[in-house]
């Protein structure tokens, strides 16, 4: 009995450590898989009943073990739409008939139909977001949709409606006591002049001429024109009246503006009414230097996507126009290693593993999504190389072990001749 275990004993070693050449195999084949994560062979032994009087040989059967939980190092690329994950939590993704994965690999690029879809053909899934809303009410599987990025696309024009004038105007400048801006005049004097770029309705570029020109003590008047308007060598006196006039006094102790209304109506040709805000301008001892600030924007085409720490998927524009189109979820299960490794590096969730739950990257529980960047495989290669003699090394012996039994065994047989 004890012979015929040895010899079962050294061919289930034999089955084991080809079991483990071929998971050392898939891990060399796979070193630079994105977002593979490696599998690892483990030996149990299988004891027959025991007994003091005779040992019969059980032999040694395998586990293989999928590291999921592991981490690969993130490398850097030039696709927008590529995504690592620094942390806890898995990419949702369905295949084409609807079924719902976790995964790391997010080398993902647009398809045809502008889907999201990764190297393996799984299509990454997320929130929709209306505009002027957020991330969504509740993080559920039933109300996740394929995450589509356009192909191509215009982001149209918004004409200006808001403007802002900060900075200071010089306590110490000279009182002006020729024409003012107001009269529109070729001999018409001012103190300083700032260009402000606003934007009409079909998003075409509308340089205002904000003239400066203190007219007594703490007391400085403001003129907008069309820069359009000026006369052939730029300047007075413009073919149009001013678009704004306003008197401003400010505190002489303080610098602040005193009087109100601290804002003009300005009419934008072609645009619309846009309100010039000069609450932020002081007058202090410094030199003049007025900045401005303008909402609005010409249209631009469809340049990339990215995305934030969070999960917040956003189309940009050539006009700098940033508008934010999904959110991506992470999800995770209680035992991730428990997970069904299938192919096309994606984890199916079981009952030993638990239920997918999902939430917003960078919150409680997952990690951060990081844009332009892949997840490299967890595979060693040094490790990998070096199980493999160690395999080679079992295999031979276990086959050693069996071709001593076998001679035992004609030994045994050739008592009966």
């Amino acid at each position: 009995m004890s012979l015929y275990s040895a010899l079962m004993a050294s061919v289930s070693g034999m089955s084991a450590q080809a079991n483990a050449l071929s998971t050392i195999s898939d891990n060399i084949a796979n070193a630079d898989t994105t977002g593979y994560k490696q599998a690892s062979t483990q030996f149990e032994d299988m004891l027959n009943e025991f007994s003091t009087s005779e040992y019969d040989a059980g032999g040694v059967g395998t586990v293989v073990n999928y590291n999921i939980a592991q981490q690969g190092d993130p490398t850097s690329t030039t696709t927008s739409t590529n995504m690592a994950i620094e942390g806890n939590g898995f990419f949702v993704v369905e295949n084409a008939s609807g079924e719902t994965y976790l995964t790391r690999a997010g080398s993902f690029a647009p398809d045809a139909n502008g889907n999201l879809v990764n190297a393996s053909g799984y299509t990454l899934m997320g929130y929709p977001i209306s505009s002027g809303s957020s991330q969504p009410v509740s993080y559920s599987l039933d109300q996740l949709q394929p995450v589509q990025v356009p192909i191509s696309g215009l982001s149209p024009p918004v004409a200006s409606t808001s403007a802002t004038l900060t900075g200071n105007l010089d306590s110490g400048a000279s009182v002006d006591s020729g024409t003012l801006p107001a009269a529109n005049s070729a001999s018409s004097t001012y103190t300083s002049m700032t260009p402000v770029t606003a934007y009409d309705d079909l998003g075409n570029s509308v340089t205002l001429n904000v003239y400066a020109t203190k007219t007594g003590a703490n007391t400085w008047e403001v003129d907008v024109y069309n820069a359009a308007d000026a006369a052939s060598g730029g300047g007075f006196p413009y073919s149009a009246g001013p678009l704004a006039t306003q008197a401003l006094t400010f505190d002489p102790t303080s610098g602040a503006l005193s009087s109100t209304p601290t804002s003009l109506s300005v009419a934008v040709p072609g645009g619309s009414s846009l309100s010039l805000d000069v609450s932020g301008l002081t007058q202090v001892s410094s030199s003049t230097s007025v900045q401005s600030t303008v909402n609005g924007n010409p249209p631009g085409t469809f340049e990339s996507v990215s995305v934030s720490a969070s999960g917040v998927l956003s189309e940009n524009y050539s006009n700098g126009v940033t508008t934010p189109i999904y959110q991506i979820p992470l999800g995770t299960v209680p035992s991730v290693n428990s997970m069904t490794s299938l192919a096309g590096d994606v984890f199916a969730p079981n009952s030993n593993s638990g239920a997918i739950t999902l939430g917003a990257g960078n919150s409680e529980g997952f990690g951060s999504i990081n844009g332009s960047e892949l997840e490299s495989s967890t595979v060693d290669l040094a490790t990998q190389l070096t199980n493999m003699v160690v395999t080679q090394n079992a295999y031979q012996a276990n086959s050693k072990a069996f071709q001593v039994g076998s001679d035992m065994l004609s030994e045994l047989v050739n008592l009966l001749k």
